[in-house]
């Protein structure tokens, strides 16, 4: 979730018993009036002083971390090195966030600059003192869903999904990212919907164009009587390096193809296998598309081709994260604390838009509801974006299945990608047990 989206209503704006802490209200008028189902700041906005007003307006935006994110950083050497396509969705964008109406569908690939764009729009907006609402769509879908919980501590459903529906202003981030499941499809179809009939200004990004979406939203966000849509080029971001769990710069430096050795003790099947996934995590290098699942025993090399991939995109320039799976969970976890050296958020945006993402050890965590449903997060996220991801992992596709069948049914597509399986055995160990066939759910 961005930014203070998990503190509550109340915290936000404690003493108004009008809007309930939501800033705005939607107040009744004839069916012919232009004011109708329209909402409006409420008073206790209206009264606010200058700096306060810009305080609680960037709390209750949502906004979060991305108040760093405006027009003047989306280009700051000027327009003239920018593409004629990103000239033209900046000058949309100013005009939009100077007069928002409509929908705004702003389209492209990872690391084009969407989320940046939109932030821009929504902090100019409440540069000029009015309420926005910024939301990346799975976390808005999981923050609807924890709001069934009698026991939870946020805001009810009811008053969240109204609050989406009659945001004067509302981004929603990633619009093709959310869990496909017939309950976020519908959730986020009565949204739209609603916002559509009272043609309330709304600003969409996307990896997808309008026309690929499901035909309900795509007639919606592709009606060019309301919707304009902008398509970004990309990515415009240069080349780094991340991890989490261990595989330092340094580290993965020294795991080349070059330096991949075969065993003299090793059968002919294993031989064969082994150098059928060399062959194939090489090509993989070379043009990375889609899942590359890499599948062995403990030690059989998986995560030195997978480390050897990465060396090669991180030389070409890409944006590379290099994950181990469990740690990964656990960083996020740590991450929601106050004290975070990085916040949640920016964490898992990272990591969901990587260049070349290696999810290393998959299956080696606790599969928990939470662990299972940020991983498929990732997971599903990527696949819609046609990301390259690299898997390792000590499972059998049917253990996989077994323990992550939603993520299975991702990442064994043949449609989006391919599999190596490494017969052989451990290098330094001599003969090991194959592939395990499965874990019981939460094990080790």
């Amino acid at each position: 979730m961005v930014g203070q989206s998990r503190a509550t209503v109340e915290e936000v704006l404690p003493d108004c018993p009008v809007c309930r802490g939501t800033g705005f209200v939607v107040r009744t008028y004839a069916l012919d009036d232009p004011r109708f189902g329209k909402a409006e700041p409420c008073s206790c906005i209206l009264a606010e002083t200058t700096d306060t007003r810009r305080e609680r307006l960037e709390r209750i935006s949502n906004i979060g971390s991305l108040t760093r994110f405006t027009f003047d950083t989306l280009r700051p050497s000027g327009p003239d090195g920018a593409s004629l396509r990103q000239r033209e969705a900046y000058s949309a964008a100013v005009e939009y966030a100077a007069t928002p109406h409509g929908f705004l569908v702003i389209c492209g690939p990872s690391g084009s600059g969407k989320t940046h764009l939109a932030a821009a729009m929504a902090n100019r907006r409440i540069e000029a003192g009015e309420p926005v609402l910024f939301w990346v769509v799975p976390d808005l879908l999981d923050q609807l869903r924890s709001s069934y919980s009698p026991e939870d501590d946020e805001m009810a459903y009811d008053q969240l999904f109204e609050q989406v529906r009659n945001a004067p202003l509302l981004f929603l981030d990633g619009i093709d990212a959310a869990s496909p499941t017939p309950w976020a499809k519908e959730k986020l179809f009565q949204m739209i919907n609603h916002r559509f009939n009272l043609e309330l200004p709304t600003v969409f990004t996307a990896t997808a164009r309008p026309d690929h979406l499901e035909d309900r939203l795509a007639t919606r966000l592709g009606d060019v009587r309301l919707s304009r849509v902008i398509t970004l080029e990309g990515p415009v971001a240069g080349g780094s390096y991340a991890q989490v769990g261990g595989m330092t710069r340094d580290r993965l430096a020294e795991m080349q193809f070059s330096d991949i050795v075969e065993s003299s003790g090793w059968s002919a099947t294993e031989r064969a296998s082994f150098r059928a996934a060399v062959t194939t995590a090489r090509d993989y290098a070379e043009e990375p598309e889609g899942w590359l699942v890499i599948l062995g025993a403990n030690g059989c090399g998986k995560t030195h081709l997978a480390a050897a991939i990465a060396n090669k995109s991180v030389s070409r320039g890409a944006s590379v994260f290099f994950a181990v799976v469990p740690d990964l969970l656990d960083h996020l976890r740590r991450s929601f604390a106050p004290n975070a050296d990085q916040l949640y958020d920016e964490l898992f945006e990272e990591v969901r838009n990587a260049g070349l993402l290696v999810l290393d050890d998959m299956g080696a965590h606790s599969s928990t509801p939470w662990a299972e449903e940020k991983l498929y997060q990732i997971v599903n996220y990527r696949t819609l974006s046609h990301l390259p991801t690299v898997v390792t992992t000590d499972l059998r596709p049917e253990g996989v299945q077994q323990v992550h069948p939603r993520i299975y049914s991702r990442i064994f597509d043949p449609h989006a990608g391919q599999v190596a399986e490494i017969l052989s055995p451990h290098y330094a160990l001599g003969r090991a047990p194959a592939s395990r066939p499965s874990r019981r759910p939460g094990g080790r």
